[in-house]
């Protein structure tokens, strides 16, 4: 393990997930999770999010694409970017994926900017 990436992951994971999320899955380590959770840790990115909302979408896992959603705005993707992501989940995952994915972000992204 890096311990330098490691811990720049897992700064980088609290600010996109919040604290209470990462903790509670970092209690939850034993020696059958551990690895998986530190590869969890060590590569939180930008670009991964992007990535996590297609892969999230196109297997139609709302709850989890809501906190992809979240996570994705707080890793610094844009509205704009989001958006753009979507509509290409939207071709290629087909339409009714497509609008459970924008029915899904648009409040968040709403809550986001708000908070600003």
């Amino acid at each position: 393990m890096d311990q330098k990436r490691y811990e720049i992951g897992l700064a980088k994971r609290r600010k996109v997930l919040g604290g209470a999320y990462v903790d509670r899955a970092l209690q939850n380590v034993d020696d059958f999770n551990r690895d998986f959770q530190r590869l969890l840790t060590e590569y939180c990115s930008r670009e991964r999010s992007i990535l996590n909302l297609g892969m999230i979408a196109a297997l139609g896992k709302m709850e989890e694409f809501a906190t992809h959603v979240r996570g994705a705005l707080n890793n610094g993707l844009t509205p704009n970017e989001i958006r753009a992501a979507l509509t290409q989940i939207m071709i290629y995952c087909g339409a009714p994926i497509g609008v459970d994915c924008f029915r899904v972000a648009r409040p968040i992204i709403a809550e986001h900017q708000k908070a600003k």
